[in-house]
């Protein structure tokens, strides 16, 4: 009886990890599809995944400085730079549906907030949809591939 005891905590300890593993596939830095930017995604404190702006193809705007989040709904926002803005947030791993979902995507050419969710084809290739009012299969979507070098 022992032994089946065990064997069935090592079992459970086993797929407890490989869940753990699967969900942060998604931590690292992504190219974006345009492939003019970088975005990291990470592991919060809270246990979501996010994900912030950490390059940008063409920093600068036409007058030589920083780019901002001039189309931020919020005024006292436009004026923040882009780099380092957070554009994903909340995101939950379910296990089941091979899927991070629950979060949600701000477009900054936009100014616009959209809720979403993630999935990977593989370990290098992510998909993102961002859709509006709980409609999922109504929405724009964007791939992503995981970059090796960071890029400043």
């Amino acid at each position: 009886m022992r032994h089946k005891t065990i064997f069935t905590f090592l079992f459970i300890a086993f797929f407890a990890v490989n869940a753990y593993s699967q969900a942060d596939r998604v931590v690292g830095i992504w190219l974006t599809e345009g492939k003019n930017s970088q975005v990291e995604i990470y592991k919060t404190s809270a246990g979501t995944y996010a994900g912030k702006l950490v390059w940008l193809d063409e920093p600068l705007d036409e007058n030589g400085r920083a780019k901002t989040d001039k189309d931020n709904p919020d005024r006292s926002l436009r004026s923040r730079p882009l780099k380092g803005i957070i554009l994903l947030k909340d995101f939950n791993y379910n296990a089941s549906a091979k899927e991070w979902k629950d979060g949600t995507i701000y477009d900054p050419e936009s100014g616009k907030t959209y809720s979403a969710y993630m999935w990977m084809d593989d370990n290098n290739t992510m998909n993102i949809k961002g859709f509006v009012m709980g409609m999922r299969f109504l929405g724009r979507s964007t791939t992503w591939t995981r970059e090796r070098n960071v890029r400043n």
